[in-house]
């Protein structure tokens, strides 16, 4: 006993060092749990706010926690004298094997949390992207579904969405339809552009504004071509474009006006050979 007390009054000053140390180590220890689960929370709340997924949420958030938590040990084993340099040295390393070995899925993963944050389109959205034209059906960290028109369901990394332009053709209410209506050269030009004005006019689905627009837009080889262009909401496109190319043709077939097609006349040139008596 006598030697016990011996060791404490010759060592004392170390002795409460090490334990300053040890309760400077696990104060540090619980002030980062705090931070970690208050920065969780923060990004837990700026994610739903945006109305990210929920399942997705929770991920970003587990591995932010999971970050700053390792970052509070390593700073607590500093703290009490053990050198993190050689964790940190192993960690690193362990990364960067991982980082190699999941190039592919790292770029999807980042990928997929690019497309949550900045929402370039969101679920039931038609989009060109990747190659694919199709309606979005889900939008998951590493692929993203899309239904085609015909009724195929695709899987599309995601890094080669954003790897390439996105087209969102949901993303606008409204929609401009681009026709070309090519008409004679001895067609009356003004009755032409009369009968396009009564079919717009008298379908609904086109808008009165912005107003629609029929001008010459080429005097082309063989024919007088018109833009046609009007607007409609995104829901009506393709039925307005469809419908529009067919009373076109019905109406100008019964005002005759004519609507070309390619032709080509060839001449024949008979040469006479010269004879000799």
């Amino acid at each position: 006993m006598e030697e016990i007390n011996t060791f404490f009054q010759e060592n004392h000053e170390v002795i409460l060092g090490y334990l300053l140390q040890l309760v400077a180590a696990i104060v540090i220890f619980y002030v980062g749990r705090i931070v970690a689960k208050g920065i969780s929370r923060l990004l837990e709340r700026g994610l739903l706010a945006r109305s990210v997924d929920k399942a997705v949420v929770a991920f970003l958030v587990s591995i932010v926690y999971a970050i700053v938590l390792i970052a509070t040990v390593l700073m607590a084993l500093s703290q009490i004298g053990v050198q993190t340099t050689s964790f940190i040295a192993i960690l690193g390393a362990a990364g960067l094997a991982i980082g190699l070995a999941l190039q592919g899925s790292l770029a999807n993963f980042a990928s997929g949390i690019l497309i949550i944050l900045f929402r370039p389109f969101k679920a039931g959205d038609f989009i060109d992207g990747g190659g694919v034209s199709g309606t979005v059906e889900k939008i998951e960290i590493f692929q993203t579904q899309m239904t085609t028109p015909d009724n195929k369901r695709v899987i599309v990394p995601n890094a080669q969405i954003t790897g390439g332009p996105i087209t969102n053709y949901s993303s606008e209410p409204i929609r401009r339809v681009d026709l070309v209506i090519g008409i004679s050269y001895d067609s009356d030009l003004l009755l032409a552009k009369k009968l396009l004005e009564e079919i717009l006019q008298n379908d609904e689905r086109v808008l009165a504004d912005p107003a629609f627009s029929i001008k010459v837009g080429a005097l082309a080889d063989s024919s007088v071509n018109l833009n046609v262009r009007p607007w409609v909401n995104s829901a009506d496109y393709w039925g307005v474009y469809w419908d529009t190319l067919e009373k076109v043709k019905l109406t100008f077939d019964e005002k005759g006006i004519g609507i070309p097609f390619p032709q080509m006349d060839v001449h024949l040139i008979k040469e006479q050979a010269d004879t000799k008596e």
